[in-house]
């Protein structure tokens, strides 16, 4: 690719763009993601496998959600979007947004932390292996920092205006290690910022249902916020664009204005989509917590209703005694 030094296989003659060309596989892949979400995918499938095998039942929505999220992830690394994304503003963002916004949900609710506890076999006495290992992580105070929602929803942010509104954007995209570590950093950021919020897997923080939403909208405006700053911008923000293939016949200031309302509308996606999860996980917890008290219930007779029906009565006798020491 013209002026960008470290993609190989970047031609500066591409054929307009279409979707058949932008979804297709392409030599110029980031074989980092490329190896990356095979190895993924084979992983998940095999932990999966091996609970069956012990007869333990794993969730098919769970392995359909990982599978969707590593496809979101594939389809926007190892295809023409890997290659178009160099030349033109709205593709990357469209890169960007599916690697933040998106695959970071699907892959939470496949809940891989999860199916790798309950899969990994315990290691002997006075040893570790990897189930420790993670469990380890897990307990960390370093985990328990970055996972902290007073640390993520700034992250989460600051990747966007941080990025983009500085030289860093344009750095990082002359080579292709700054462009694959910016990939890998979009979708860290979004696991980071999802997990706490809607993630199915264990973790340091996790509030309140209604806390977590107030958690999920408190990000999501500054991304609105973002796309507006773009599409009303009169100058190009990233000079990296500057110089789009002529081929592609794309105006660099109207693709700029094309990645804004991308963004802009984007963030209503993930915002839907984890409400739903956030529902949906609710109303699991609520029904969990009323088959605990009745078991509780049979178990005890009740003796909770009848202690508050006691109570009841108590107070009505001494609200029936002070009646009749004031007659």
């Amino acid at each position: 690719m013209d002026g960008m030094p470290g993609m190989p296989g970047m031609s500066g003659d591409l054929p307009p763009l279409d979707a058949g060309r932008l979804f297709a596989l392409h030599p110029s892949a980031d074989w980092f993601f490329f190896a990356g979400t095979i190895v993924a995918l084979l992983a998940y499938l095999a932990g999966a496998v091996r609970l069956r095998r012990r007869g333990d039942a794993w969730p098919l929505v769970r392995t359909v959600s990982w599978t969707a999220g590593l496809v979101t992830v594939f389809l926007v690394t190892c295809t023409g979007a890997n290659v178009y994304g160099m030349q033109m503003f709205s593709v990357h963002m469209v890169q960007h947004m599916v690697l933040s916004m998106l695959s970071p949900i699907l892959l939470l609710l496949g809940a891989p932390i999860t199916l790798a506890l309950r899969a990994l076999r315990p290691a002997s006495r006075g040893r570790r292996g990897p189930r420790e290992l993670l469990v380890a992580v897990l307990h960390s105070r370093y985990v328990r920092v970055i996972s902290f929602p007073a640390i993520t929803i700034p992250l989460f942010i600051a990747s966007l205006y941080g990025l983009y509104f500085t030289p860093l954007f344009d750095i990082l995209m002359r080579h292709s290690w700054g462009h694959t570590l910016m990939m890998a950093h979009f979708v860290a950021v979004g696991l980071l910022f999802f997990w706490p919020i809607m993630g199915v897997d264990p973790g340091p923080h996790r509030s309140g249902h209604v806390m977590r939403m107030l958690e999920l909208f408190a990000g999501m405006p500054f991304h609105a916020f973002f796309g507006v700053a773009l599409m009303m911008a009169s100058g190009l923000e990233v000079t990296t664009f500057a110089h789009p293939a002529a081929s592609l016949g794309v105006n660099p200031l109207s693709d700029q204005h094309a990645a804004g309302g991308l963004a802009w509308a984007f963030s209503e996606i993930p915002s839907v989509i984890v409400l739903i999860a956030l529902t949906s996980q609710w109303a699991k917890s609520e029904r969990r917590q009323a088959r605990r008290k009745d078991r509780a219930a049979d178990r005890d007779g009740d003796a909770e209703l009848a202690a508050y029906n006691a109570y009841l009565a108590s107070l009505e006798a001494r609200s029936a005694g002070g009646g009749s020491a004031a007659s």
